[in-house]
């Protein structure tokens, strides 16, 4: 029998249509998928405070495997001494002189000083772009565990994360630091965990649930740990097995300090265990860095003057680790100054991100340097602290050009010049010898402190 030819013609109509209709969705699913990205903050980390940065006191088997995964910074910088600039540097790629947010909220008072601060932003404004919304607006979704430390005092509920392009906020608020690092927590938006559950370890945890409810789409996780800040307080057992190791030749030896770092290397086993289970670790951007240098006399920072709130290098010098597998050479280290502000363009170029029209940003992209390369288009860093802090400051600005550093301190105008590289402990100021050289920086930095409309601390009228 003859067959007609109408079915097999309209089958084969059908089939073209469905064939079209796929397309697009074959197309979608052949793209490829921009990496996860999860940003581990510590608080008050030093410089030399691992162990894959020296450190022999310290015990960091996870960390260190991470720098042996992936690149290790060994020149860099926060954005500040204290830890809100840094943060809000972090989250928009601007330094904090042009954000105006210069120095840990609510600020240190000194009301009988020779200077007072400038009326400065004491909140993370709403219409700047973070590093969130920009994620979020690719796609990602994005949560914050941990502390957050960005908002006005009087009006926390005003700046919070979720106003800032986080869909998840756990534990972050207006606070500085936990009441207590032990269940009780007493964190609003941090539930209690069972008596005696230890901070750091929830936050891995959350940071977990939230890593499996999303591994089927790009996240952005910002891990921003109350530790290693005060309260020091860690698990008594860790804490003992560190007073045994207590040596007299070695800077850093304090067990419980070292206890509470251990808890952050914990989680950071704790997370990338989770993603080697779910086969995202070749997937994933992780990034570890701290807020600002090491707080004295909790900790050491062997080599480097001072620490945070200083306006030496021990107040500015941080531990930096990026992995990203298939991109990142292992066991790579690199050279290169970098600063906190360099994290957003980064991150935008490794996303597949796009600035908005006219955003400014401060910081410079880092593949160049990610993917082997030995140098960026920038050759200097900027610091500006118009106000005063325990930790040893009084308003100062700074530049680092090359090997230069040059701090110029506003109370009397005094500036101090070393060579880092032949003098990296900041023990000899160069200033009298070099005053062509202290000339040409200083134009440098009042150029910039004018580019980004940064704001001089006030004569004091109460000054004794």
């Amino acid at each position: 029998m003859k067959r007609h030819p109408l079915p097999a013609l309209l089958l084969a109509f059908v089939a073209l249509i469905l064939a079209g209709n796929s397309a697009p969705r074959l197309a979608r699913a052949a793209e490829k998928r921009p990496p996860n990205v999860i940003l581990v903050l510590v608080d008050d980390l030093g410089a030399t405070d691992l162990g894959c940065c020296g450190n022999r006191f310290h015990q960091t088997p996870h960390l260190d495997r991470l720098a042996a995964q992936g690149m290790r910074f060994t020149q860099a910088y926060s954005a500040c001494t204290v830890c809100s600039p840094t943060r809000a540097a972090i989250l928009t790629g601007k330094y904090p002189a042009r954000l105006h947010l210069t120095d840990w909220i609510a600020g240190h008072q000194r009301p009988q000083a020779k200077l007072r601060p400038p009326d400065w932003t004491k909140h993370l404004p709403l219409e700047e772009r973070t590093l969130a919304e920009a994620l979020k607006e690719r796609g990602y979704a994005t949560a914050t565990i941990g502390k957050w430390h960005l908002t006005e005092p009087t009006r926390p509920q005003d700046f919070t994360p979720e106003k800032q392009g986080f869909d998840l906020n756990i534990g972050g608020d207006q606070r500085g630091q936990p009441p207590s690092y032990h269940s009780p927590y007493r964190i609003p938006g941090l539930p209690d965990g069972p008596p005696g559950e230890f901070l750091t370890d929830r936050e891995a945890a959350e940071a977990v649930k939230f890593i499996r409810q999303n591994r089927e789409r790009p996240f952005f996780l910002y891990l921003p740990h109350y530790a290693v800040h005060t309260p020091i307080q860690a698990k008594a057992t860790v804490i003992e097995k560190y007073r045994g190791r207590i040596q007299a030749e070695l800077p850093h030896k304090n067990p419980a300090y070292a206890a509470l770092l251990e808890s952050v290397d914990d989680s950071i086993g704790t997370i990338t265990a989770a993603l080697e289970e779910l086969k995202l670790t070749g997937e994933t951007v992780l990034i570890f860095t701290s807020d600002n240098g090491g707080l004295l006399p909790q900790t050491a920072n062997p080599g480097f003057r001072a620490g945070k709130g200083s306006a030496y290098e021990g107040g500015v010098r941080i531990p930096l680790i990026v992995r990203w597998p298939g991109v990142v050479r292992p066991g790579t280290e690199c050279e290169v100054p970098v600063i906190s502000v360099d994290h957003y363009p980064t991150l935008l170029e490794a996303t597949g991100a796009r600035l908005s029209e006219g955003q400014v940003v401060d910081g410079v992209n880092l593949m160049p340097l990610l993917r082997g390369r030995k140098s960026i288009q920038r050759d200097a860093l900027f610091w500006h602290y118009p106000h005063y802090h325990p930790g040893g400051a009084t308003p100062y600005s700074a530049l680092r050009e090359g090997d230069w550093r040059l701090l110029e301190f506003y109370e009397d105008g005094r500036t101090e010049l070393y060579n880092l590289k032949s003098d990296p402990e900041e023990k000899q100021d160069l200033a009298a010898e070099k005053p062509d050289q202290v000339r040409r920086l200083k134009t440098r930095l009042d150029k910039w402190r004018k580019s980004v409309d940064a704001q001089d601390p006030l004569p004091n009228d109460n000054a004794r």
